[in-house]
């Protein structure tokens, strides 16, 4: 989760005299919002583990160096803190893909261009694949799995819609049935990468040879 900071370790307990406790700086308890990005980064964290078992908040809240109610003050349930990360992805996500839309003119670009920000935004976030790919959701929540499924329902539809543009200024006579195709086409290769991705150990990049790809697509 790398545009959130990494969850500080606190330190061991250690006997200080009288003295070396008045010099010492009073540990400063996180600001409002701060442990929940922390739980958050720890959970992502334990994500980018290949072949990581399910994760319980007993094994969360050991990396943080907290208790399992300390985790509950700011989550209701661990379907929670996975929303959370799901949040952070549709978030990221949807902003670069506005972003794209006003910036960029060319409809068959902002496909190619919507395609290469998925694609690595999963390479640099691997915990964030294994949610996006539903392998990380498998025994949590169901409306984890349909919440996902949602978020690449939308994806697919900001493909077909700059597809179909792309479509009517090439002169075709169907062009909405060209570009639901081509939307489908390319939001299964968006998702085949990134499970192939998931399912390697993180180790075939889901943007290797793209080009080539989007170009077979096109």
């Amino acid at each position: 989760m790398s545009d959130l900071p990494d969850p500080a370790d606190p330190a061991p307990a250690a006997d200080h005299s009288p003295a070396e406790e008045a010099a010492a700086p009073a540990r400063k308890r996180p600001k409002p919002g701060e442990r929940r990005v922390q739980i958050l980064q720890a959970l992502a964290s334990m994500l980018e583990q290949p072949g990581a078992d399910r994760i319980t908040t007993a094994a969360l809240a050991a990396k943080l160096s907290v208790s399992e109610a300390a985790l509950y003050r700011h989550f209701a349930s661990k379907a929670q803190m996975f929303e959370g990360l799901i949040e952070f992805i549709e978030s990221s996500i949807f902003t670069l893909i506005n972003q794209i839309s006003e910036r960029e003119p060319d409809a068959q670009q902002q496909a190619r261009r919507i395609t290469h920000v998925l694609l690595q935004f999963g390479e640099k976030n691997p915990g964030m694949t294994r949610v996006m790919v539903g392998d990380a959701l498998v025994f949590e929540n169901e409306r984890l799995i349909a919440r996902m499924n949602q978020f690449f329902d939308r994806v697919e539809s900001q493909l077909r819609q700059c597809l179909r543009g792309a479509a009517e200024h090439q002169g075709s006579a169907t062009p909405t049935v060209d570009a639901n195709g081509q939307a489908s086409a390319i939001t299964a290769f968006i998702m085949g990468r990134l499970q192939r991705y998931a399912r390697s150990g993180f180790k075939r990049m889901p943007t290797e040879q793209l080009d080539v790809a989007l170009t077979l697509l096109a």
